[in-house]
């Protein structure tokens, strides 16, 4: 991942949960996000089996992959060659980045969790591609989510690592600039890119494209 490419600045992280709570197909969702731009994905299924995310996963390439893409899976770092995809994001608990690293493939993107400052600068010296850091602002996404760092954090966070920096956690389309200027090089979106009801593949596209736009 490059910290200046416009691109990566929307990082969507399709969760299994939140879709089927609102009776959306991962698929539908995926597409009409690359159909709106959005170029790096995350799969993130807390529940599913290791045979339920290979089967979302190469689903997803179908509709997703195209030149310039980047496909990361939440967690399963030992599922990330199977699915052939770009890489694993892992949090405090998931085996560390060296364990994530050696199963992922040298070649791999990883990405690492921190919520606090001590954490970001832990993360900063393994061999990690970038750091994701946050709740920014409170979330109901994660029940179990850390304390917020606010905009503060972020920003001492921003200026002890020169890698490239993943902003999540309650994150709205109105905020999304004030946490770019606060050091953020990419904004990881959940429940912010997803229609609460009755959802339409032209409401997903209008979500994804806007904040696109206002990362520009």
């Amino acid at each position: 991942m490059a910290a200046g490419d416009p691109s990566l600045r929307l990082y969507a992280i399709l969760d299994a949960e939140s879709c089927a709570r609102r009776g959306l197909n991962l698929v539908t969702v995926a597409t009409a996000w690359r159909a709106a731009g959005v170029s790096l994905l995350q799969l993130r299924d807390k529940q599913g089996s290791d045979d339920d995310v290979l089967r979302s996963a190469d689903r997803i390439s179908e509709a997703f992959r195209t030149p310039g893409s980047i496909l990361l899976l939440n967690d399963r770092a030992h599922l990330v060659q199977r699915a052939g995809w770009d890489g694993v994001h892992i949090g405090q608990g998931d085996g560390g980045a060296l364990y994530a690293r050696e199963v992922a493939g040298q070649d791999a993107i990883v990405g690492f969790s921190t919520h606090t400052p001590e954490q970001a600068e832990i993360a900063h010296q393994q061999d990690v591609d970038y750091i994701a850091c946050g709740p920014v602002y409170a979330t109901s996404t994660k029940p179990d989510a850390e304390p917020v760092i606010g905009l503060c954090g972020l920003q001492a966070v921003s200026a002890m690592t020169s890698k490239p920096l993943v902003a999540i956690g309650g994150i709205t389309l109105q905020q999304a600039p004030e946490v770019r200027r606060s050091g953020a090089d990419s904004i990881a979106l959940i429940s912010a890119m997803l229609p609460q009801s009755d959802a339409i593949a032209d409401e997903l596209h209008q979500r994804a494209a806007s904040f696109l736009r206002t990362l520009r």
